[in-house]
């Protein structure tokens, strides 16, 4: 018999790689509500959890399972929708105390040390300034946020002062539907009177950046792999990823073990989950950057291509009540990354190669999947969930057997893909 699997903000991407999976023939994939509904624009949780609640109470037949892939809201719309139903789902508070950035380094502080200085600051109070406790560089960020944004690196108090300012006359997008969310917990006392929309700042990690992927099946902690982040040579924004990861066999097993330990301690269950980490190979020194309480939706393909089948499948048994069954390097492909074709400076989008343009290049390869982001006529600034230094062009997916052959591939992708921006041109 089909199951119904119910998944917020389903997108063609996921769709497909969900349809990838050994059974997808037992299942009925349907989307609730779009990643737009979701993302975009001030957000509502309320009225975001009203209008899926009505999809599923609208559904003529068995609900088997609510999944989600994204970060705020669908990471904390899910365990709501899946506890209202009466399915198996992670607890909220445990994705909380997970994704809540200033109570996920408390946690931290109680079972290991491989945090960095971090402490609250007003960013309305014109005479905020770094605690003596801690030193440039820094980072500002909200305790609540998703895709970088509203994070500003600052290297000294007059940056400090310009990322404040900048952030006290943004909009707020997101503070107010994470209010929603922790009037429903109860907080402890030094977590309570923090309001959803305020902000954090935390000494700058050095070294290189990697995201576990793992997941938690009862009591377990479970690794899939690990994965290298890669940045700009001149900016703080990701080039790639790139699956699997190079680090030594020793360094990894040591994150391993840090990420067994704080899951275990957030109580964090029947979840997946992913920790960005800093590894300064120089100084041997992890710093853990942050705890995402559901898998990476950007590393499902590369999954799929190395191990030979996409980090979904998890999400899915975990949803289902199964235990995971998660293969290793059974895949095509010895290696794979998500590239980021980028654009440093604002500007209007002028050309975008049409949909036949962009399948001409990817039937050039086997093993190439692009997306662009970006339409004609936009604006660069006006798309939500950028990082602060720069903006999306394409995404582009590709496996091989070397990082030269990759390489090689992209540079290639990017000459093809005729995406022409006119910069400096003032908003209408």
């Amino acid at each position: 018999m089909t199951q119904n699997i119910f998944v917020l903000g389903l997108d063609e991407p996921g769709y497909a790689e969900l349809a990838t999976l050994p059974d997808a023939d037992q299942y009925s994939f349907h989307g609730i509500l779009s990643l737009e509904d979701l993302q975009s624009g001030v957000i509502s949780f309320t009225d975001l959890l009203a209008q899926a609640q009505e999809q599923l109470d609208a559904f003529d037949g068995p609900i088997d399972a609510i999944v989600g892939y994204w970060d705020f809201p669908v990471s904390m719309m899910v365990p709501i929708l899946c506890d209202r139903y009466g399915l198996p789902s992670k607890p909220l508070a445990s994705v909380v105390r997970c994704e809540h950035k200033y109570w996920s380094r408390i946690e931290q502080q109680k079972v290991i040390d491989e945090y960095p200085g971090f402490d609250l600051i007003d960013v309305h109070d014109p005479s905020a300034k770094l605690p003596v406790h801690m030193t440039y560089p820094a980072w500002l960020k909200p305790i609540k946020s998703f895709s970088s944004e509203g994070a500003h690196r600052v290297d000294n108090e007059s940056e400090l002062q310009e990322a404040l300012a900048e952030e006290r006359d943004a909009p707020e997008r997101i503070g107010g539907a994470f209010d929603d969310v922790l009037e429903m917990l109860d907080l402890p006392a030094e977590i309570a009177d923090i309001p959803g929309g305020a902000y954090m700042v935390e000494e700058a990690a050095q070294g290189q950046q990697y995201t576990l992927e793992g997941y938690s099946w009862g009591d377990e902690v479970e690794i899939i792999g690990l994965v290298d982040s890669f940045n700009y040579d001149n900016a703080p924004s990701f080039l790639k990823y790139q699956y699997p990861s190079t680090l030594p066999e020793p360094v990894q097993q040591y994150i391993h073990n840090v990420s067994r330990r704080i899951i275990s301690a957030v109580g964090l269950t029947n979840s997946t989950f992913n920790i960005e980490y800093f590894w300064d190979a120089s100084a041997e020194r992890l710093k853990l950057l942050e705890i995402n309480s559901r898998h990476s939706q950007s590393h499902a393909q590369m999954f799929h291509w190395v191990d030979g089948q996409p980090n979904h499948a998890v999400m899915l048994d975990l949803a289902l009540g199964r235990e995971p069954q998660m293969p290793r390097r059974h895949g095509k492909h010895a290696i794979a990354a998500k590239w980021m074709l980028r654009h440093f400076q604002d500007g209007v989008v002028r050309s975008v190669p049409t949909a036949d343009e962009v399948k001409a290049i990817e039937q050039h390869y086997d093993n190439v999947d692009i997306e662009v982001v970006v339409e004609e006529g936009a604006r660069l600034s006006d798309a939500d969930t950028e990082d602060s230094y720069s903006f999306t062009l394409a995404e582009i997916f590709i496996a091989g057997e070397t990082e030269q052959q990759l390489r090689e591939i992209y540079d290639a992708c990017c000459d093809a893909l005729t995406i022409e921006i006119d910069d400096d041109v003032e908003g209408a």
